[in-house]
């Protein structure tokens, strides 16, 4: 067992707040959902969810000599150089390395989370010398920002745009340098001590918001498990080794099968209407809502995406993107989803119901 894991409590052995575990699992999936902003109190795990993700998530395979860690063989997860060498048919070593969390501070400048360029060294050599920032460590890891609704509104449009592109653009004094920055970008506040801006809300993949947990016999057992993990973490990680490599084995055979789901016009239908009757402004919800269920369906092991699916992605996507009145906290209107959910249900049936009576009588005309 490595250094690495004896320090990590166990994702599995983290009591409640599924909804939280889910959301992650679902951005380690499909890191193309846009990551996930927890809203929540302090004390309820957030962090240790972080960090017990990545000790959970598979190893990964990287270009041993880059900078970026750049996929070895796939040429949009590449930086120029890996890419240039690449298609030159050049072999690239390779190593092995665990999944990374990169801690942002909120006292992060620009230059330290975008990298710098030595403006000096392009001009005199000719040569692009870029120092690398957070957003070249995060690649193809996880990038976690606690309190990230006191980090400076520019900064976190920054990692927005990154997370969303892909790609990382550093320009200065005319001189412009880019590298791959795919990241699962994982935010986290205290609601109490202000919110993001609407526009910046409506950037983040998915959201929920946790509670402590207030079942006195769930609350019994976090302090149990706690106890344990601090009296012998090796022994602790060792009994939770099976549900560890169970829930990593169903991260990888969903990350397949995601290649593999489909999504009907009936689903995005249903998607749609969902967004117009809950009052959601934009586009945006509806294609990550439709992601998510696709995401939710290769996460249990199916090839299309079901109603239900929907209706989970919608609980995930929604609640951050709903319109609300100045100082008014975020509430998902669950009873309305239902009814939504409902009425397509009914009217499924009612489709289904006038078929057949069509099909009947076309039966009985071809009788006489």
């Amino acid at each position: 067992m490595s250094c690495f894991e004896k320090t990590i409590y166990p994702f599995t052995a983290i009591v409640g707040q599924e909804k939280m575990k889910k959301a992650l699992l679902l951005n380690a999936i499909n890191p193309r959902l846009g990551g996930v902003l927890i809203k929540g109190e302090k004390g309820t795990a957030k962090s240790t969810a972080v960090r017990a993700l990545a000790a959970l998530l598979p190893e990964i395979e990287v270009v041993a000599d880059c900078a970026f860690g750049c996929h070895p063989s796939e040429p949009s997860l590449m930086c120029e150089k890996c890419l240039a060498r690449y298609k030159k048919g050049e072999k690239l070593s390779t190593s092995v390395k665990r999944t990374k969390v990169i801690n942002l501070p909120v006292s992060a400048t620009e230059d330290r989370v975008v990298g710098t360029l030595d403006i000096e060294h392009a001009i005199k050599k000719g040569e692009k010398k870029f120092e690398t920032g957070v957003l070249a460590e995060a690649h193809r890891g996880i990038l976690y920002v606690d309190e990230i609704n006191l980090l400076d509104d520019h900064v976190v449009d920054i990692l927005l745009d990154s997370a969303a592109m892909g790609t990382n653009i550093v320009e200065r004094e005319g001189v412009s340098f880019s590298h791959p920055a795919h990241f699962i970008l994982v935010g986290t506040m205290n609601p109490e001590e202000g919110d993001l801006r609407p526009q910046l809300l409506d950037r983040f993949g998915l959201c929920v918001s946790i509670e402590g947990i207030t079942d006195p016999k769930a609350r019994v057992e976090i302090i149990k498990k706690r106890a344990a993990y601090e009296d012998g973490p090796v022994e602790f990680i060792n009994n939770t080794k099976e549900e560890q490599e169970k829930l990593r084995g169903q991260i990888i055979t969903a990350q397949k099968k995601l290649k593999e789901v489909s999504i009907s016009d009936e689903m995005l239908e249903l998607i749609a209407n969902i967004s117009l009757q809950m009052g959601v402004d934009g586009h945006r919800a509806d294609i990550v809502m439709m992601k998510t269920a696709m995401t939710i369906a290769a996460y249990y092991g199916r090839c299309e995406v079901n109603e239900d699916d929907v209706k989970e992605a919608a609980e995930l996507v929604l609640l951050h993107r709903m319109r609300r009145k100045p100082f008014q906290e975020p509430q998902m209107d669950q009873d309305k989803l239902d009814d939504i959910m409902d009425q397509q249900k009914q009217q499924k049936k009612d489709n289904k119901d006038q078929e057949q009576q069509q099909q009947e009588e076309e039966k009985k005309k071809m009788i006489r």
